[in-house]
């Protein structure tokens, strides 16, 4: 894909000052990640659609709306309705992926599938030409914070091999920071969420620049 994507997650920034806290980064990131949770899916209840409408308007940085919610099929499109630029669900939360990502692209977004912890990235395979992102979790989906499983770099290997020449990112979510983003990009990501890395730093768009630089090394190594 060649450009590397940084998306620092909201969940770790401070969220009585989003505006503030967008600002921060916009002239060093790509998208700003947006975790969903509904204490349902994953046993987590963070933000939803309003917030997203609202950021929406404070913030021209595009936004990258990762769904770990129950029922996608009902909620994803409104994502891609209030302008998000990415929506991306979970395999595991619906039977009919292929279906969801047409209707997310129809409503404006591109579409993008989550492989979580324990799920087996293969059956998915095939599904690559329908989607515009695949995301890599490299924790258990459900809270920030957790150490990065090295283990699940493999299905980012898996997925770099039977993409070929198609358009579609790799992106990896879970304790990505200067000691781990490296790795997977050389694995094959060329998208990086990243939440304590970036907003737990003094200088937010400066430790997003230095992930960019540590990530160009790992591609570079690849």
């Amino acid at each position: 894909m060649g450009e590397l994507l940084i998306a620092p997650s909201i969940l770790s920034a401070d969220f009585a000052r989003l505006a503030d806290e967008a600002a921060a980064v916009a002239d060093a990131v790509d998208w700003l990640h947006v975790d969903v949770m509904d204490n349902h899916f994953v046993p987590n209840l963070t933000i939803g659609l309003p917030v997203v409408q609202s950021l929406r308007k404070a913030t021209d940085v595009p936004l990258d709306c990762h769904l770990m919610i129950t029922d996608p099929d009902r909620w994803a499109v409104g994502y891609a309705e209030a302008g998000a630029h990415n929506v991306t669900f979970h395999a595991e939360a619906t039977d009919e992926p292929v279906a969801l990502a047409r209707r997310l692209r129809a409503a404006g977004s591109l579409a993008g599938l989550a492989i979580d912890r324990d799920t087996a990235v293969e059956p998915y395979l095939e599904l690559l030409p329908e989607f515009d992102t695949v995301l890599i979790m490299t924790i258990k989906a459900g809270f920030g914070g957790q150490a990065f499983l090295p283990e699940l770099l493999d299905k980012v290997r898996a997925v770099k091999r039977a993409r070929g020449d198609l358009a579609v990112r790799i992106e990896v979510d879970g304790g990505i920071n200067a000691d781990t983003i490296g790795r997977a990009a050389e694995a094959g990501a060329d998208a990086f969420v990243a939440g304590t890395a970036i907003y737990g730093a003094d200088d937010p768009a400066e430790a997003a620049r230095a992930l960019r630089r540590l990530a160009g090394a790992g591609a570079a190594a690849s």
